[in-house]
């Protein structure tokens, strides 16, 4: 039998709300960022520790200011110089992964979550999950959401403000709601 992670983790309708062992995961990994957002800020070493317990995959270079929060931590993975400013929010039911030198903006935003349009369905807690990917050399503005699918290419301006619901190519400046290209970098 199919577990609802394993349904979660394939991009299927899978019960976010009702599961006993997602429930507990998303629990432990609460803690951890309850944990991480408590310390005092020049706690920088014993932030980083917390974090690399947090996140599934890391490289050297990294800092999220306080306060940050993700569902279960270990479907998120950040590159070197990876930078994010305050109330960073990662819904990571699916892989959510930063290139190297990415720097967030204060309140963002990145949903890999989804429920149906249909009532019935979303009102038995089932949702699905779809991977979000930021390439490299990415700036990202504040009050940015980005959803669920998306893929930030390479060297990519995301403007204040935006909701990225498509693919932004490489070397682009893109903004607005829904964000669009405006012009090539």
């Amino acid at each position: 039998m199919t577990t609802e992670k394993e349904k979660m983790l394939k991009g299927e309708l899978y019960n976010a709300n009702y599961d006993k062992s997602l429930i507990q995961e998303r629990t432990d990994c609460k803690i951890l960022c309850f944990q991480h957002n408590n310390l005092s800020p020049e706690k920088i070493n014993e932030r980083e520790i917390l974090i690399r317990k947090i996140l599934g995959k890391t490289k050297e270079k990294f800092l999220i200011e306080q306060p940050f929060m993700c569902d279960y931590g270990y479907n998120i993975e950040i590159g070197e110089n990876f930078y994010s400013n305050h109330n960073l929010i990662i819904l990571d039911c699916a892989k959510v992964t930063f290139g190297d030198n990415v720097f967030i903006a204060p309140n963002c935003a990145f949903y890999a979550a989804g429920h149906p349009l249909d009532w019935v369905t979303r009102n038995k807690g089932l949702e699905y999950a779809k991977p979000i990917h930021v390439g490299n050399n990415v700036w990202i503005g504040g009050n940015v959401v980005v959803l669920g699918g998306v893929t930030i290419g390479n060297n990519v301006v995301i403007g204040a403000g935006s909701v990225v619901t498509k693919d932004i190519p490489d070397n682009s400046l893109a903004y607005g709601v829904p964000a669009k290209k405006i012009k090539e970098l």
